[in-house]
């Protein structure tokens, strides 16, 4: 999983930081999807203080195999395949709020500065006006639970923008929250 493989390098000394937009790992973990991280996401930016900018991308999706592969209790819910190998389904309010607890409880305890930049305009591809995921209400629970259970600071900060999560606009944003928390790593060595 991409977000296993950063962490493990953040964990080695290898990175001065991170630009973390896709953070799906966490809509597995908390919906029983097949593409969990573990409870364990985003814990190494607790025990280094490296500069992190993060984003709730593809938070609206939990992970399956193969249409066939969806446990039952699930097959009711809102279901896109995605190709052949990959069944996605749309988290829940319930679920948003419990992913956006997750998530501002483990930016709380970072000890580097935090930029957290939420997409108001939606989180991946298909959640977005006239595609299958869209849905606001999820959105806004995921985005208000952020934010009631984030704690700010002058090196925390949540950044809310009216842009879709693929706007370049939206990119453009994410380097500029990096460009104004990185900083030479003391130690950290060159790939």
């Amino acid at each position: 999983v991409g977000g296993q493989s950063m962490e493990k390098l953040a964990d080695s000394g290898l990175l001065a930081g991170a630009i973390d937009v896709s953070t799906t790992e966490i809509a597995d973990e908390i919906g029983g999807g097949t593409l969990s991280a573990g409870p364990t996401r985003l814990d190494v930016f607790a025990r280094h203080a490296l500069p992190y900018v993060g984003s709730c991308g593809a938070l609206d999706m939990i992970n399956f195999g193969a249409w066939e592969t969806v446990p039952e209790r699930f097959k009711a819910r809102k279901l896109y395949r995605h190709n052949t190998t990959v069944t996605l389904m749309r988290t829940t309010v319930d679920e948003n709020r419990a992913i956006g607890a997750f998530i501002a409880a483990k930016l709380n305890a970072m000890r580097g500065p935090v930029r957290f930049l939420i997409p108001e305009g939606g989180v991946s591809a298909i959640d977005k006006p006239g595609q299958p995921f869209h849905d606001p209400e999820a959105d806004r629970a995921l985005f208000a639970a952020i934010e009631q259970n984030f704690r700010g600071s002058a090196d925390r900060k949540l950044i809310r923008l009216p842009l879709h999560i693929n706007d370049e606009a939206f990119a453009d944003a994410l380097v500029a929250a990096w460009r104004e928390i990185a900083r030479p790593a003391a130690n950290a060595r060159r790939a």
